[in-house]
C-alpha cells in the first residue's frame, strides 16, 4: 500500500474522514497530503494564527505583553478548561492569556484577545503569507452563539447535548467551513513551516510561540504517535462535535521538524471517539515518517 492508502484507511477503519498535509519545515517540496487542499473547519485551531497575530501585535510595539488584565470567570466565554473553568477573577499578563490559550486551548483567554487584537489583523497576517484559503468569522463566542441557534437550544451546554444525540443528523454551521472559521491542511503546515523557518516573527516572538505550542497539555492525539524520549510536538488542537482536528510541528533530535495537520469529521457524535484520535496520531505517524531527514553534518 501507498503512504496515501495507508492513512485512508487509518481514518476508513475510525469511522471517519479525514485530511492530511505533511511537509519538512525546510523549505523543500516534499509533502503527503491527503485532501490536503480542500476546505476544512477550523474550531479552536483558529487560535494558532490568532497566537501569531498576538505576537506580531507585540513586535510592533501595538501591545504591551506585560500589561495585566483581571477577568471574571462568570463572565467569560464558556470552556471545560482554563480562565471560564475557575471560580474568582483572575488577573493575568497578556503573555500568560496567550499561554492559557494555546496550552490548555482556553476559550476565554483567546476571546479576550481576539477582541483586542480584531479579525482584521490576523486575516492581514494570513494575507501576507499568501494564506488565501484560510478565513476566521470570529471566536469561541461567535461559534457557540451560532450552535444555540441552529440547535434551537437556550445556552451552549444544551447545544452541545444535542450534538451528542447520535439520533439527530445536525447540519449546523459550525460544521461548515462554507460558514465558519475554515482553512486547509496545506496552509496549515505552509503556517508552521514558515513560523519554525523564523519567516513570521522577530525571534523572540518566534521563540515564544514554538514555546507555547511545545506546552500544550493534550497527549491523545498527533504526540499520540511519537511516545519517544527526546522528540518534541509543538501542536493546536480543536474540537467540536464530531469534529476532531490537530496541527503541529513534529521534532526528532538531529533532523528536520516536520509539520503536519490533520482534520477529521466523525460519523459519530459522541463527546469521547478515542478511535478517532487514536486515527489523528496515527496517520500523522505515518505521513512524518515518510517525511523524515536527518539535518546536515558538518
Amino acid at each position: 500500500m501507498t503512504t496515501a492508502e495507508r492513512i485512508r484507511a487509518v481514518f476508513a477503519d475510525a469511522g471517519c474522514t479525514g485530511r492530511l498535509h505533511a511537509r519538512r519545515c525546510d523549505g523543500s517540496a516534499a509533502e503527503v497530503s491527503i485532501g490536503g487542499t480542500e476546505r476544512v473547519v477550523t474550531a479552536s485551531v483558529y487560535k494558532l494564527p490568532l497566537l501569531l497575530a498576538y505576537c506580531r501585535a507585540v513586535d510592533a510595539g501595538h501591545l504591551d505583553p506585560l500589561t495585566r488584565l483581571t477577568l471574571t470567570p462568570s463572565e467569560c466565554t464558556p470552556g471545560p478548561t482554563g480562565i471560564s473553568a475557575l471560580h474568582d477573577p483572575v488577573t493575568m499578563s497578556r503573555r500568560d492569556l496567550a499561554t492559557s490559550m494555546m496550552t490548555v486551548s482556553d476559550n476565554a483567554a483567546a476571546d479576550l484577545l481576539l477582541g483586542e487584537i480584531g479579525l482584521a489583523a490576523i486575516h492581514e497576517l494570513l494575507e501576507s503569507l499568501g494564506l488565501v484559503l484560510t478565513r476566521l468569522v470570529g471566536g469561541t463566542a461567535d461559534i457557540q452563539r451560532s450552535l444555540v441557534r441552529d440547535t434551537d437550544t437556550h445556552s451552549t451546554a444544551e447545544a452541545f447535548t444535542a450534538l451528542a444525540d447520535n439520533d439527530e443528523a445536525w447540519t449546523v454551521s459550525a460544521y461548515d467551513p462554507a460558514y465558519t472559521s475554515a482553512t486547509t491542511p496545506e496552509e496549515m503546515t505552509r503556517l508552521l513551516a514558515a513560523l519554525w523557518r523564523g519567516e513570521v516573527l522577530s525571534g523572540e516572538q518566534t521563540d515564544f510561540a514554538r514555546a507555547v505550542m511545545r506546552r500544550q497539555v493534550w497527549p491523545h492525539r498527533i504526540a499520540a504517535g511519537f511516545p519517544h524520549r527526546g522528540v518534541a510536538v509543538a501542536g493546536k488542537t480543536g474540537t467540536i462535535g464530531i469534529i476532531r482536528n490537530e496541527v503541529a510541528v513534529v521534532e526528532f533530535p538531529g533532523e528536520h521538524p516536520v509539520a503536519v495537520a490533520v482534520f477529521t469529521r466523525a460519523a459519530r457524535a459522541d463527546p469521547a471517539l478515542p478511535a478517532v484520535d487514536a486515527a489523528i496520531a496515527e496517520a500523522a505517524r505515518i505521513a512524518v515518517t515518510e517525511l523524515r531527514r536527518a539535518l546536515p553534518t558538518e
